[in-house]
């Protein structure tokens, strides 16, 4: 049932999930406001009635809450804070919600330039985001998580309120760090199968389907035995961004965490060979032995 509401909700960034989350909210009735940094991404959704501002300024403009789900901090700082920035025509009055994976000491500066924020990291994929089947891991104050309540229920079948700003941020870099080994183990493996002679597909589906796998490496053996990484369910280079960012909290709480180290750097070595806008399961092309000789 659509839940019909007369208050617009602005999405800036329409990747993977934020082009889900501003679809899912257009199907519940909600006025949306949308604006991504290349316009060519917003044709569907205006074809679907969305509102499609030329500046995140314009996109915020009348909301009473605002869902930032950019793809790092670099860009987050942008939309923030850049020339046609939500922060250019000064403070914002509604709940700014960021749905972007980034430090959680990142989300903690924006509130010194925002009355309220939240920072949600979500799990699940681009058809949860679409069918509001998203698992939420919400940080900040409870004032805020109560005014965006009814948002936050449309878009998910879970909110789970972690404590302080920063806490949504925390919880979705220890998810992506688990997601990044899984993955890398299962290729690791793949392709040790492949070098000792076994079949591959097989010793996949083996894997997938024994007590060893986790529903994320069920789901990725099948990229990998069909080996296409292109229109991708997680991006290799976002991945990478997540691994560091874990392996700089681990660092910082002088922790030392191999399994996160080891799968950073080879996770960065596949983004720097080109890997980075295909599927996160590619990391196993880094791992297939090179052919001839490097001279």
């Amino acid at each position: 049932m659509k839940r019909t509401t007369n208050e617009p909700v602005a999405v800036l960034g329409l990747g993977t999930m934020g082009a889900g989350l501003a679809a899912r909210l257009l199907d519940q009735g909600v006025p949306v406001r949308v604006w991504n940094r290349t316009a060519d991404r917003s044709e569907p959704l205006a074809e679907a009635g969305a509102f499609v501002a030329p500046h995140p300024a314009d996109a915020v403009a009348g909301t009473r809450a605002a869902i930032c789900a950019v793809a790092d901090g670099e860009a987050l700082g942008a939309v923030l804070r850049g020339p046609d920035g939500v922060l250019a025509r000064g403070a914002y009055p509604g709940v700014l919600i960021c749905a972007s994976t980034v430090a959680p000491e990142e989300v903690v500066q924006i509130a010194g330039d925002v009355s309220s924020v939240l920072d949600v990291g979500m799990l699940g994929n681009r058809d949860h985001a679409r069918d509001g089947e998203l698992r939420l891991f919400v940080g900040g104050e409870e004032q805020a998580l109560e005014a965006c309540r009814p948002l936050l229920r449309m878009l998910a079948k879970e909110v789970v309120h972690l404590g302080v700003l920063g806490s949504g941020m925390r919880m979705k870099l220890l998810l992506n760090l688990l997601m990044g080994i899984e993955v890398q183990a299962l290729a690791e493996a793949s392709e040790l199968a492949a070098a000792c002679g076994l079949d591959r597909q097989l010793v996949l589906k083996t894997i997938a389907g024994s007590g060893f796998a986790s529903p994320v490496m069920a789901f990725k053996s099948r990229r990998l035995v069909s080996g296409r990484f292109e229109e991708p369910d997680f991006r290799l280079r976002l991945m990478a961004k997540d691994l560091m960012l874990a392996s700089k909290q681990a660092a910082a709480a002088g922790l030392s965490l191999p399994l996160a180290t080891a799968a950073a750097e080879t996770h960065a070595r596949a983004t720097g060979q080109g890997l980075g806008d295909q599927d996160c399961a590619a990391v196993t092309r880094v791992l297939t032995p090179r052919t001839g000789s490097d001279t």
